[in-house]
């Protein structure tokens, strides 16, 4: 099945990058929220990101004019009832994306696909609350999914081999390296990254060295373009906690026990970008 029209559910900093990437290779979009205000926002937001392109000379206007144009924002789930693939980015809990599922199944069409972008939790229990566990699978993308190259596609024990190779085709449409993974917490990418920058915290916690000289070392004697406390926080440092706690409970992998600095700042609410102040001070 060609997939012609994407529905994204979800009103995070995913949604907006996700339907920017899928308009620009020719799909047409629905980009849904709880609330018509808020999809209207997202697509403000992909305006505004198509225009920056324009101004720095990446993009013609007629391109990001009818990149635009391919974009519906709705409030009604119900919308989507006639798109191909469906790719939900809401929050990640386990429970509101089951619940989610279940509202999809009944409404998209029998042969749709249905997918998640969940970074970590068990794509088989969101395909066992739907009538077509062999149409739903995991489509990754990575923030921000303009400028990230990578779509990890999740392979659940129920996905059929079709629904796996549409859902690698539709991503490779958009321009990104699509690679395969069983379904398994973290994935190939965080089940790496979140031990890597779970031991930075140790270490800040345990005074081995300062915030700034880890940053510096990763990025010096690594080459990263990032260090691991900056790039906790602009991961979010909620989300880097629930991650580390799927990767735990899964696993039961020492190196995936969540450092006790990490916890007492989400506590805090020092959530790092989104909230002005993580292991980095971004009120200024």
């Amino acid at each position: 099945m060609a997939i012609t029209r994407v529905g994204i559910v979800g009103s995070g900093i995913m949604g907006p990058g996700i339907a920017e990437v899928a308009s620009k290779a020719g799909i047409e979009v629905v980009l849904r929220s709880r609330q018509r205000s808020t999809a209207e926002a997202m697509v403000a937001a992909l305006e505004k990101s198509l225009t920056r392109q324009v101004e720095k000379g990446r993009l013609e206007q007629a391109d990001a004019d009818a990149a635009l144009a391919r974009v519906t924002p709705t409030e009604d789930l119900h919308d989507l009832a006639q798109c191909d693939l469906v790719i939900e980015s809401v929050v990640e809990d386990l429970e509101v994306k089951k619940h989610l599922f279940r509202e999809l199944n009944h409404i998209c069409k029998d042969e749709a696909i249905l997918a998640t972008n969940t970074s970590t939790l068990p794509v088989v229990e969101m395909a066992m609350e739907t009538h077509r566990p062999d149409r739903v699978c995991g489509v990754h993308f990575f923030n921000p999914a303009p400028a990230m190259s990578l779509v990890e596609i999740v392979r659940p024990l129920t996905a059929s081999d079709e629904t796996i190779a549409e859902a690698k085709a539709f991503a490779e449409a958009c321009g990104k390296n699509a690679v395969e993974v069983k379904d398994r917490a973290g994935f190939i990418v965080n089940a790496l990254l979140f031990p890597y920058l779970n031991n930075a915290v140790r270490m800040l916690e345990n005074g081995t060295a300062s915030r700034d000289d880890i940053d510096t070392a990763m990025k010096g004697g690594c080459n990263f373009p990032m260090g691991p406390l900056a790039l906790l926080d602009l991961v979010g440092l909620d989300t880097s906690l629930a991650i580390l706690d799927a990767l735990y409970d899964e696993f039961r992998d020492p190196n995936y026990a969540a450092m006790p600095l990490l916890r007492r700042m989400v506590t805090a609410g020092y959530l790092g970008r989104k909230s002005g102040q993580g292991f980095y001070d971004y009120r200024k």
